[in-house]
């Protein structure tokens, strides 16, 4: 007779042997375990234009590993970057929470790190100038390095010197010979995003001045695992992180974490301040108390990151049973946005035009495109008033507060907002949560 343990063990077993040959890409173990498997999806920014709604689209495994070594939780590289940011759908600036962030943080780090006119500021996936172009009113020199060239060239009209380039350890090279080392770089939500993370931070290291700083800002995954947050797991990020992680990465490069905060953006980030092993500046106690907190949460023991799976399939049950409660009641749904993790949590949980009539974004690059797999369509948001829908499907929940108010109008409506992760919660703008 198969009993619970039993097939729990079968599980294990299996989780050793499917990827013997996959080693972690930031320490090299074997791969053995799988951290959460959530099918098989398209990558999730690619948007479809009109003419291509009916061809075959590509679908990759989304299945999450954790190395039991350095514990790195990790996506094997299906999808070439190449591919997927040579041509970019998200534009940053479209977020109005996320560019007050960037002013906010280029004000605090000039200030800290007293930097001048005589100080060079380079920023990893710059994006279209978002954050750099709040230190230009402070007058400290910048430089942007982003392989799209569709989102680099809006950060060049917005005066924003941007090498259309990815970063590695040759690029780190040729900078230094032209004279352009860093005092501070930046990495907003870059590293996740880098297949060759050994090239990337030994990039970092060569590009940084002596006494220089890096500041990166990732998700957490302590975050992610405790807030249930798979929908923040596509293709176009291969690595999730922790702070343990990210000191053994930043060892390996002859570089240390000197401190840490944590943010409220993404669900819940971290952003970590780098320095040279050798450089003069000293390790905050806030390094120590978020090691010593990852340890007693279990992100250095494998059976906390095993358990997370489960929680993801409880959550896409719980939002279709929602969905179909609510269309056989009649009611009309639509989405708000077309981020990446929205694109994550349709295919995983099958939600297609059979429950959303369409989603909306602020970005014009996607409107009258359909999402990856699912095909829904995209229109400006100006579509939601138009239909006045009883329910409005929240994609990118981490912007729900600056969404609803965008909305504000839904209450006359009588819409209700969606927030689907960490679970099913249900707004009534009036004032009424379930």
């Amino acid at each position: 007779m198969m009993t619970l343990h039993s097939v729990r063990e079968l599980e294990l077993q299996d989780n050793s042997n499917s990827l013997e040959s996959a080693s972690c890409r930031l320490c090299g173990t074997t791969l053995r375990h799988t951290m959460v498997d959530l099918g098989m999806s398209p990558p999730c920014e690619s948007f479809l234009p009109p003419h291509l709604v009916d061809a075959a689209e590509t679908y990759f495994p989304l299945r999450v590993m954790i190395c039991d070594c350095c514990w790195l939780a990790q996506l094997r590289e299906y999808v070439n970057p190449q591919e997927i940011f040579t041509e970019y759908a998200y534009f940053s600036s479209y977020s109005t929470s996320w560019v007050d962030h960037a002013q906010r943080y280029a004000m605090m780090i000039s200030e800290r790190l007293n930097l001048s006119g005589e100080h060079l500021v380079v920023e990893l996936a710059s994006n279209d100038g978002y954050l750099l172009q709040h230190f230009s009113p402070l007058g400290v020199p910048v430089l942007g390095v982003e392989p799209a060239a569709n989102v680099a060239a809006v950060a060049e009209e917005r005066g924003v010197p941007t090498l259309v380039e990815f970063f590695g350890a040759n690029l780190a090279h040729r900078l230094v010979a032209e004279g352009r080392a860093a005092d501070l770089v930046i990495g907003n939500n870059v590293l996740a995003q880098v297949p060759d993370l050994n090239d990337f931070v030994a990039g970092v290291s060569i590009l940084l001045k002596p006494e220089g700083v890096v500041t990166l800002e990732f998700p957490h995954i302590a975050r992610l695992m405790s807030e249930n947050q798979f929908d923040t797991i596509y293709h176009e990020h291969y690595s999730y992180f922790s702070l343990l992680t990210i000191e053994t990465l930043a060892a390996r490069h002859g570089m240390r974490v000197i401190d840490v905060e944590e943010l409220p953006t993404h669900g819940g980030s971290l952003r970590v301040y780098l320095a040279h092993d050798d450089s003069q500046w000293k390790t905050s106690v806030a390094v120590t108390e978020l090691r010593n907190r990852e340890r007693a949460e279990g992100l250095d023991n494998i059976s906390t990151y095993l358990a997370f799976d489960q929680r993801a399939r409880q959550t896409k049950r719980k939002l279709l049973s929602f969905l179909i409660k609510a269309k056989d009641e009649g009611k009309t749904i639509c989405g708000y946005g077309a981020p990446g993790k929205g694109n994550t949590l349709l295919n995983y949980c099958g939600i297609g035009r059979d429950f959303l009539d369409f989603t909306v974004d602020r970005n014009p690059y996607k409107h009258g495109r359909c999402t990856p797999g699912m095909r829904i369509p995209i229109r400006p948001v100006a579509a939601i008033e138009a239909v006045k829908p009883d329910y409005i499907l929240i994609l990118p929940w981490n912007l729900r507060e600056e969404i609803i108010a965008q909305l504000e109008d839904a209450a006359e409506w009588g819409t209700k907002f969606v927030v689907p992760i960490p679970s099913v919660e249900i707004i009534d703008p009036r004032g009424d949560t379930q």
